[in-house]
This record gives structure tokens, sequence and C-alpha cells, in this order.
């Protein structure tokens, strides 16, 4: 049976893999914290032998008429992101998929009243909400395997919900596989106008796009390191007003395998909250509790649901 044994909601901006001294010039000579928070949490949890696969919900990759998840053995080439070319240009990229992992999660997709389509395709698309936070916690680990799954843009809350507890069972399906879930995404996702953005580049959470957005966002991040996801997912029409990373998808996601309102991880936190350019960054991270997700067993995974009718 496979295991969940670890998750984090984890930023991934563009600034991250700019050169060091092209990250001091737009932060005021500082070091941005989401870089060193990188660094120390691949210390802490991603250079550990405990797991073996890596399962990365993509905010930035929008499917229309189902989810999708990688299936192929092995994913390498080089990367240029259409959005920002100019600082994510050639980044090279290699390492082993879990084909295994992906045929399990998408036979679960009727039991759940949604639909998952593995595919293999070497030539689909990768984004850099996967990529950015590989080049930090994946690249040099060889036997590491990494699968992504993107949002679905006709979904809603209790999709994506649903797609999280595929996810899980089928993970438990899986013999033997300890998996790490990243909700690759931002909190509040507003950013200034192109022609104000470059007075607002520096991390300083100052210049998140309103007070409104950036209390919101301390907010949760409270109710994250106090395990209250409860709080976070009642109060999900309130976060929507300030526009979080694709309506918060690739948190809903992960929620759903961890169990969602009776989740109890507890999340600690690596660097701190900053800004992008408006938006509201963090990265938080929620080791598997000693009596499981929901506090209910040394190895709990979210209770069985009942099954929904595809309508």
């Amino acid at each position: 049976m496979g295991e969940i044994v670890g998750a984090g909601l984890l930023a991934h901006v563009p600034t991250i893999v700019l050169p060091e001294e092209d990250r001091l010039e737009l932060n005021e000579g500082k070091e941005i914290t989401l870089v060193t928070g990188l660094h120390q949490l691949r210390k802490d949890v991603f250079e550990r032998d405990d797991y073996d696969t890596v399962v990365v919900l993509d905010s930035h990759w929008a499917t229309t008429v189902e989810f999708v998840v990688t299936a192929q053995q092995r994913r390498a080439g080089l990367f240029t992101s259409e959005e920002l070319p100019r600082g994510m240009c050639r980044m090279p990229y290699d390492f082993p998929g879990d084909q295994e992992l992906a045929r399990n999660i998408e036979k679960f997709a009727d039991k759940h009243g949604t639909w998952i389509t593995a595919i293999e395709d070497d030539h689909l698309p990768i984004y850099y909400a996967t990529i950015n936070l590989w080049k930090f916690l994946g690249e040099g680990l060889p036997d590491k395997r990494w699968v992504t799954i993107g949002v679905c843009q006709t979904g809603d809350m209790e999709d994506h919900l649903r797609l999280g507890r595929a996810l899980a069972d089928g993970i438990a399906a899986t013999p033997g596989r300890r998996v790490l879930l990243i909700a690759s995404g931002a909190l509040s996702h507003t950013f200034w106008p192109l022609r104000e953005l470059r007075d607002h580049e520096s991390s300083d959470p100052v210049h998140i796009f309103t007070p409104e957005a950036r209390e919101a966002d301390h907010e949760r991040i409270a109710w994250f390191k106090e395990g209250r996801h409860d709080k976070v997912l009642d109060t999900m029409p309130e976060f929507w007003k300030y526009k979080p990373e694709a309506k918060f998808f690739h948190y809903l996601m992960m929620a759903g395998a961890l169990g969602e309102q009776a989740c109890v991880a507890k999340a600690r936190q690596y660097g701190e909250y900053e800004n992008s350019i408006g938006t509201g960054q963090a990265h938080l991270w929620f080791d598997r509790p000693a009596d499981g997700w929901t506090g209910t067993g040394p190895s709990a995974t979210p209770a069985p649901r009942t099954p929904h009718s595809r309508i």
C-alpha cells in the first residue's frame, strides 16, 4: 500500500531561478528568502531517502475537459517559458516519471465522479510551476520520480477535491509507493499593471497588491501553521475575492488527498512571506503527523467516501 509521507504549498516565482546578481538587483541588494527557504527544504526533506515519487499539482497547467496526469517513463529536454523567456531560457531538465502511479490515479476517476487521463506523450508541454521547483528540489537526485497533474479550468472547488480523493486512492493502490505532494502556486495573485510593476519588484510584502490581500494571506498562513485546514476550506469564497492563483485549485487538490476539513497537519514555513510584483508567496511544508493526516492512526489516509455519480 502506498502512502503520502509529506506535502507542501510552495511558491514557484520566476525570480527564484534568476542569477543571484539579478535577484539582488531586483530586491534592494538582499537575497529573496524564497530561494534560501527552498535550499533548506531540500536539505530537510528532499535529500532524504524515505520517499520515491513527487507529485506536483501545477497551477500553471490548465486543462479543459478532464484532469491530466503525466505518465512518461522519463521527461527530459530544455525549457523556455512562453511567459518569461528572458528569465527562464533553455533550462535543462531530466527526471524519471511514475507510469504505474499515473495509471492507478486514472483508475479512480469513476469512483469519485470525475475524469482523469494519464498521458505518456513525450511532446506534452511542461510548465515552470513544475520545472522551477524541480531545479531546487529534484535536480541531482536521479532516482526520484516526478509526476505532474494540472488544474482543470472548467472545474470548481468540488471537482478539484475529487481529483485529490482519486489521487489519494491511486497512491494507496500502488504497492510500496511513498509520495510527496507539492501544491505549486501562490496565495493572493493580482499583478501590478505593466507601467507600475517595476516599482514593486522587491520581495517586501508592502508591495502586495492591496493591504486586504496581504491580510487574507497572513490569516491563511496562520491557519496552516495551526493545522486548521478546515478554516481554509470553509472560507474559500472569502479568499476568492483576492484572486488566489488558479483559484487555489493546486491547494484544493492537495487538501482532497489529505482529508480535507479533517486534515490536522501543521505547516512549518521556509523563508518569509514575500511579494512578487503584487502577488503573495510562501513556502509551507506539512509533515505527516504521527497519528496520520486526519489524526486517526499512525499511517492514516483520508476516510473512504461515498462514490459520486458522473453528472
